[in-house]
């Protein structure tokens, strides 16, 4: 059975928001917020993979201080700069 599109959006608004560590529920959160009602079906099919990777390697690889695998690198980078962008 297949996942309607809005519950899908609002399963993965949730899991973006209670993480484990406070840093990626603020920063996930707000993207989340921001972007998932506009991305397209592959987009949200990779952010729904990346939220099953570890908190603490996600935070490294949104400020910087790890490079994201290949496969989430763009979209880490659209992520790290909403991030920055907000603290501005």
């Amino acid at each position: 059975m297949s996942e309607l599109p809005e519950h899908r959006i609002k399963r993965l608004a949730m899991r973006s928001m209670r993480r484990g560590i406070k840093e990626m529920d603020i920063i996930l959160s707000a993207y989340a917020t921001e972007n998932l009602h506009v991305m397209d079906e592959a987009t949200i099919t990779l952010y729904d993979e990346l939220l099953n990777e570890n908190d603490q390697d996600l935070y490294q690889w949104v400020t910087g201080q790890v490079a994201a695998p290949a496969q989430f690198a763009p979209l880490i980078a659209e992520i790290s700069m909403q991030m920055q962008g907000a603290e501005a």
